[in-house]
């Protein structure tokens, strides 16, 4: 089941207040970016967000969920926090590495 435009603009408008935030489209599905890193996506009319250890600390009580059948599980936060948003983005971002040169 793809998502769709209005949960991906809803969930945008969540994290508004975060400079870098942009997404794209993949098969039916939406990948959320935060300065140039991958932190999430849109799966199904749900925002996930990558395990990383800032993330299971911010939101330890999260349930974890699959993108898609042979995905990694991914952390289900709260989309309607938005102060929990715009702190959990960042920081699963700086647990990430930087994106490598060519």
């Amino acid at each position: 089941m793809a998502s769709n435009k209005e949960y991906l603009e809803f969930v945008l408008e969540q994290l508004s207040e975060l400079d870098g935030i942009t997404s794209r489209a993949m098969m039916g599905e939406y990948i959320i970016y935060y300065q140039g890193k991958i932190i999430g996506g849109i799966y199904d009319d749900r925002f996930l967000v990558k395990q990383t250890d800032s993330a299971k600390k911010l939101i330890p009580d999260a349930p974890l969920e699959l993108p898609y059948e042979g995905a990694k599980e991914m952390l289900l936060p709260d989309v309607d926090n938005r102060d929990l948003l715009t702190e959990l983005i960042p920081a699963i971002a700086n647990d990430l590495p930087d994106k490598k040169k060519k």
